[in-house]
């Protein structure tokens, strides 16, 4: 018979195993102290979700009453979008909406993060516009998701502004803050019974640089030195005017929380040992996530370096006044503190250095204010997007630097992470396993070693879905979907089910983890070895 040293041997095998440092990507992060795998769990009330937006999902652009939107103007007019796609069928989830919460139930996630398309409410735009349709379709999906034990988390602009409303100017009209209260009132005042997580705007970086500035997305203007400007100012009075509605209107008697979502890449010195690169990656911050989140977590207004380097930028370029718009005393009491929570979406990572000389030539840029550099390393691992490489610890770093920034009791949720594939027929991603294992891992790291106050994760997508200019080229989601097919199904990826897994965890066993189950391979190996290989007399009593 074999001897229990056998077995001892395997064991202690495993336990050295279990105890060496563990990397989700060896060979580029393997790092002892910023890379090596975490054990642990989250909070008992962390909240697990994942996401999808109305026009990347919903299809049914022109069905009954419904308005058109600025992507519905863009995509149809087939120059923007690759291979003329557009949203108008896309994964047609205004006729499947309850399979999609079923996808959301088979998963184990409580909560689902969706938005609502304005047109499909108030087809021009204004509450005297309102469409029964779209009122039937939303209290639908919501009472599916709460039956099911699903809570939602609505977003109230994910970029399909009415298109009658940009004919008015849209974001670059001075009305626009009263217009988007007025439909954000609305919806509170139909939903709000039952939705107690809002989020205002999604990426408001996104809406004015590629909507506005680069015009890239919809809807398609081209104003990278001056109307990103003025584009961000009347987003920001509009969201503070929607949360000072909801604070003062609803709040006690619907009892929800109410925020805004900011994207935004962690910007890494590429020395940290050389004070310039320091100085230019906390710049590259403040004029990006700081452009919005200063004036509504901090004090108001935009930081002062934008403040100070637009203006002496705008005098150097021969203008009256500086293309940063300024605001009000009154404004800026207004626009302080209209928070309840930290919306976050992530995804990569840059490095930066500082540009050396400050750039004041003609034609003025956005990109050019802030005197930086930025680019991606070629070592990190890329995906199915050119702007997006895998680099897990910059997630936590980001959550961080919002912790030192604004406040250690500032609550963060995380509203978008996830990765991207080519239009291939793949259900074993791992790319997608590894991205969410090691992106979540460093959250749970930002919780539990850092103390920040992480209180939400949110996996992008829930589904392939239309990816924007992209089209259907490229697919982050958890779920694959045929787009050949008129039926459109679902098909779960070997991703859903790892996130599964560890929602089910509610973090990471290392008995139950891809760690673990690395340990268990490598001492089954060594234990066949030892059999195959050593005399069992050795082990005979």
């Amino acid at each position: 018979m074999k001897s229990p040293l056998v077995f001892v041997i395997a064991a202690m095998v495993t336990c050295i195993v279990a105890q060496d440092p563990y990397y989700v990507w060896p060979d580029v992060f393997n790092d002892e102290e910023r890379d090596a795998f975490y054990y642990g769990q989250f909070p008992d009330d962390f909240k697990w979700s994942t996401a999808t937006s109305s026009y990347q999902i919903e299809g049914a652009w022109d069905v009954e009453d419904k308005g058109e939107s600025v992507w519905d103007t863009f995509a149809h007019e087939g120059t923007h979008v690759a291979n003329g796609d557009t949203g108008d069928v896309a994964c047609d989830s205004y006729n499947l909406y309850a399979t999609d919460v079923q996808l959301i139930k088979n998963m184990g996630l409580s909560y689902y993060r969706f938005s609502l398309s304005w047109p499909r409410i108030l087809p021009n735009g204004r509450p005297d516009s309102a469409s029964a349709d779209g009122l039937r379709y939303y209290n639908a999906l919501i009472n599916e998701l709460l039956d099911n034990d699903i809570n939602p988390q609505v977003t109230l602009y994910h970029w399909d502004l009415p298109q009658a409303l940009e004919d008015e100017g849209g974001f670059l009209s001075d009305d626009f803050p009263q217009w988007f209260n007025d439909y954000a009132t609305y919806c509170f005042e139909q939903f709000g019974d039952r939705v107690k997580f809002w989020i205002t705007f999604n990426e408001p970086w996104i809406i004015a640089v590629l909507g506005y500035g680069d015009g890239v997305f919809a809807p398609g203007l081209n104003g990278i030195g001056d109307k990103v400007y003025n584009v961000s100012h009347n987003l920001i009075l509009g969201h503070a005017m929607t949360y000072r509605t909801y604070d003062s209107t609803y709040r006690a008697s619907q009892m929800g929380e109410i925020g805004i979502t900011l994207n935004s890449d962690f910007v890494e010195p590429y020395d940290r040992s050389i004070p310039s690169d320091v100085e230019a990656a906390s710049r590259s911050l403040r004029f990006g996530l700081g452009w919005y989140a200063n004036p509504i977590f901090k004090n108001g207004d935009y930081p002062d370096i934008m403040k100070e380097k637009i203006a002496r930028k705008s005098a150097a370029q021969g203008l009256a006044s500086s293309r940063l718009p300024e605001f009000t005393e009154e404004e800026k009491n207004m626009i302080k503190g209209t928070y309840d929570f930290f919306g976050l979406n992530h995804y990569t990572t840059v490095y930066c250095v500082d540009s050396d000389q400050e750039d004041l030539s003609n034609p003025p840029s956005y990109y050019k204010d802030g005197d930086v550099n930025q680019w991606k390393d070629s070592s990190w691992p890329s995906t199915g997007s050119s702007w997006l490489h895998v680099v897990p610890w910059g997630i936590r770093r980001l959550a961080t630097w919002i912790r030192d920034e604004y406040g250690q009791d500032i609550p963060i949720y995380v509203t978008e992470n996830g990765v991207s594939t080519k239009d291939v027929a793949e259900l074993n991603d791992e790319i997608r396993t590894k991205y969410y294992t090691s992106y979540i891992n460093e959250i749970l790291k930002a919780i539990r070693i850092d103390n920040v106050n992480v209180k939400g994760y949110t996996a992008w997508s829930l589904m392939d879905n239309f990816e924007w200019a992209a089209g259907y080229t490229e697919r982050f989601g958890l779920h694959y979907v045929d787009f050949s097919d008129p039926e459109r199904p679902r098909t779960p990826k070997a991703s859903a089910n790892a996130y599964a897994q560890i929602v089910a965890d509610n973090g990471f066993n290392s008995g139950s983890t891809v760690t673990g189950a690395l340990c268990l391979l490598v001492a089954s190996t060594l234990l066949a070895l030892i059999n195959a290989f050593v005399p069992s007399t050795c082990f005979e009593f």
